[in-house]
């Protein structure tokens, strides 16, 4: 079993907030990440796929394939995007870094496996100290 990650990066918006809550229960609980007039991050999503090295081409996936299907399924879809707003896979979510990695999860599993390779995980940086990890657990 091969391991192969690819890299993209995408720029988006996002409130972390539940219209439920007072503003200062929201403040409370997200902090400056409730922010009523928004705030944004740039983003490093890691995308790994495992499988087997198909013996003519020598790749588990050609990497130019797996760019396209993650540029196709979720960076067109929310680079410099309002989560909270503008994002088809997110709607109805609070757009936390968790949830965020489970929602890229769900879009990529079946197109990656159509694609002959397994997903493995997705980690998404939200900053430089902070991502989070899903292994479709």
């Amino acid at each position: 079993m091969v391991y192969i990650t690819r890299r993209e990066t995408f720029n988006a918006a996002h409130r972390l907030f539940r219209s439920e809550w007072s503003e200062e229960k929201n403040l409370e609980i997200f902090g400056l990440c409730s922010n009523p007039l928004w705030h944004g991050h740039n983003y490093i999503l890691q995308v790994t796929v495992k499988g087997e090295i198909n013996p003519q081409t020598g790749f588990l996936i050609n990497l130019k394939e797996l760019s396209k299907i993650i540029k196709e399924k979720i960076i067109s879809k929310i680079d410099h995007k309002n989560m909270n707003l503008e994002v088809d896979f997110m709607k109805g979510l609070l757009p936390s870094t968790e949830n965020l990695t489970v929602a890229i999860w769900n879009e990529l599993k079946e197109p990656l496996m159509i694609s002959g390779c397994i997903l493995h995980s997705i980690k998404v940086f939200e900053t430089e100290n902070n991502y989070a990890e899903y292994f479709g657990e």
